[in-house]
């Protein structure tokens, strides 16, 4: 059950800071999580254009 007092809602997002810049590290200068990032975003765009190619195509 969610905790939705205001000392729960702030550790929510305590949590979600920590897990940010876990993964992005952006003040130790380390940017493996933003290129992680920004190759999933570009592999999901790639797949979601192939889909649309492929029905665009006549069939034989």
């Amino acid at each position: 059950m969610q905790d939705f007092i205001p000392k729960g809602i702030g550790r929510v997002f305590q949590k979600g800071y920590y897990q940010y810049y876990k993964y992005l590290s952006m003040k130790k200068g380390n940017v493996a999580g933003l290129s992680m990032v920004l190759a999933a975003y570009v592999l999901f765009n790639r797949c979601h254009s192939y889909k649309e190619l492929k029905q665009e195509q006549p069939s034989k």
